[in-house]
C-alpha cells in the first residue's frame, strides 16, 4: 500500500463569513444531534485499524483548505466535464484511507441526518478528532460550512507549497493568504506524523553535489538508513520514510527537535531549521511543546475557517465526491 506523504497541514464566539453567515461550535445541535459521537467513534474505529489514517486526513484537510478554503473541493471525482482538483499532481499521493474515512461517516450521517452536515463540515471535525486521538491538542472547531460549487484541478498546482521551493517561495505561499511566518512553522510541525516518499528527497541522498554525494547538512547516519530503505525506490514509489524518526506516531514537538539536529527529509525542513526567520521559532517549538501545540491549535482553527462557503455560496452535498447537480 502506498504509504502517504504530508507535505506540509479557541475561539468561542461565532465567526462571521463574509457572507455574513455564522460558524459556531453548536451549528448542529438540533439539526443532527449525533454529528459529533459519529466522526468520533468512526475516527476511534479507523484509526485504530489504519495508524496512518490521522495524517492522511490531516494532509487532505490543509491541501482542501489552503487551495481556494475549506470547501471540500479536493474531494470531487473527476468526469468526463471536469477535472478536479483531486487529480492535481500535488494531491496525487494523498492516502485513499483518508478520503475512505470522510466517505465512511458522510454515509453514516445521511442515514442520520440526511442533507444535513456538510462535507467540509466533516472534514473539519475528523481531522480534530484525529490530531487529539494521536496526542495532539484540542481547539475548538466551527461549523456552519457549505461544500462548493467548483473544483478546479489547476488551483492546487497554484496555491499549494511544493518540496523544490525555495524559503522565499513557501514564505510567500503562506503570507499571500493572509498567514504569518509563526503560522507557517507551527502548521508545518504536522510533519510529526506520517511519511514522505523516497522520491521526494532522493536527490538529498545521492548524488547530491559534485563534492559530496549526499547533502551535508543531513545526519550521516540517518543518510545511511534512508539509503539502504530507499535503494529500490524508483521500482516501487511507494517506498516512504517516517518523517519524525523519534516518534512517527505520536503528534508531539520531535520534528523541530529534528531538524535542529539534522534529522529533517526534505530540503524545506533544512531551509527552516536556518533560515533566520524561522529558525528562532524552531528553536522555541523544540524546546517547548506547549508553545508549540497553543499556536499549532491557533493556526488551525485559522486554517479551518480561511475561505469558507457559507449560505448560497455553496450547498450541502449529498455525496461527498460529486455534485449535487451534475453538468448535464
Amino acid at each position: 500500500m502506498a504509504l502517504p506523504i504530508f507535505l506540509f497541514l479557541f475561539l468561542s464566539i461565532p465567526l462571521v463569513s463574509a457572507a455574513g453567515h455564522h460558524l459556531t461550535p453548536d451549528y448542529y445541535a438540533r439539526s443532527c444531534p449525533s454529528f459529533q459521537a459519529v466522526v468520533r467513534d468512526n475516527v476511534y474505529t479507523k484509526q485504530s485499524a489504519v495508524p496512518s489514517t490521522a495524517a492522511g486526513v490531516l494532509r487532505l484537510f490543509f491541501h482542501d483548505c489552503f487551495t481556494d478554503g475549506c470547501d471540500a473541493s479536493l474531494l470531487i471525482s473527476s468526469n468526463a466535464y471536469s477535472k478536479g482538483e483531486r487529480d492535481a499532481e500535488p494531491n496525487l499521493s494523498l492516502s485513499g484511507d483518508a478520503f475512505d474515512i470522510i466517505t465512511k461517516i458522510k454515509n453514516s450521517l445521511e442515514l442520520t441526518c440526511p442533507g444535513v452536515v456538510s462535507c467540509s463540515d466533516i472534514v473539519a471535525q475528523t481531522t480534530r478528532d484525529l490530531v487529539k486521538m494521536v496526542g495532539g491538542p484540542y481547539y475548538e472547531v466551527l461549523l456552519g460550512r457549505k461544500d462548493s460549487l467548483v473544483s478546479n484541478i489547476s488551483k492546487p498546482n497554484q496555491t499549494l507549497p511544493a518540496t523544490d521551493m525555495s524559503m522565499d517561495q513557501i514564505i510567500f505561499q503562506f503570507t499571500s493568504k493572509g498567514f504569518s511566518i509563526k503560522e507557517m512553522v507551527a502548521l508545518t510541525g504536522a510533519h510529526t506524523i506520517g511519511f514522505t516518499h523516497c522520491k521526494e528527497f532522493s536527490h538529498r541522498i545521492y548524488n547530491f553535489s559534485a563534492t559530496s554525494d549526499a547533502d551535508p547538512t543531513m545526519n550521516p547516519k540517518l543518510v545511511a538508513g534512508l539509503k539502504k530503505l530507499c535503494q529500490n525506490y524508483s521500482q516501487n514509489p511507494s517506498i516512504a520514510a517516517f518523517n519524525d524518526v523519534r516518534s512517527p506516531s505520536k503528534f508531539d514537538n520531535a520534528y523541530y527537535r529534528n531538524i535542529l539536529n539534522g534529522l529533517g527529509l526534505l530540503s524545506t525542513d533544512s531551509m527552516m531549521s536556518t533560515d533566520p526567520r524561522t529558525r528562532p521559532i524552531v528553536e522555541v517549538y523544540a524546546a517547548n511543546q506547549t508553545a508549540f501545540f497553543q499556536d499549532f491549535a491557533d493556526a488551525m482553527h485559522k486554517t479551518s475557517t480561511h475561505g469558507v462557503k457559507t449560505g448560497k455560496k455553496g450547498e450541502v452535498r449529498l455525496r461527498c465526491d460529486q455534485f449535487n447537480n451534475l453538468p448535464m
